[in-house]
């Protein structure tokens, strides 16, 4: 697999995550996929948190359900991240990217 393909696949659910991080070459430390594994890691754990609060404070208040569409806004930032792999940009995603930039030392 080429390093383009691994940087989309790294967004696509943890599995996808899994497969880019051990298929991708090492020798080389390809930045672009390098990059997206981070991005892809950190929306993913931002994501997962914001879910589990989201879960809490509803069954506290359970009129604020509605809160729950704001979990399409993390749909939006993956295929944003998606189509930033495709064109070979090292963009962070809106809102949350610039927390990852190079945070997971185990990634490079």
């Amino acid at each position: 697999m080429n390093n383009k393909v691994l940087a989309i696949i790294s967004y696509i659910t943890l599995v996808g995550w899994l497969i880019a991080f051990f298929l991708r070459d090492k020798s080389q430390k390809d930045r672009l996929v390098n990059f997206h594994l981070s991005q892809s890691l950190g929306l993913a754990i931002v994501s997962t948190l914001f879910n589990i609060a989201l879960t809490i404070v509803a069954a506290i208040v359970p009129s604020l359900h509605f809160l729950g569409y704001i979990g399409y806004l993390f749909f939006i930032l993956m295929i944003l991240g998606i189509i930033n792999a495709a064109n070979e940009k090292e963009t962070p995603l809106p809102l949350i990217g610039n927390m990852f930039v190079n945070k997971f030392s185990f990634i490079n």
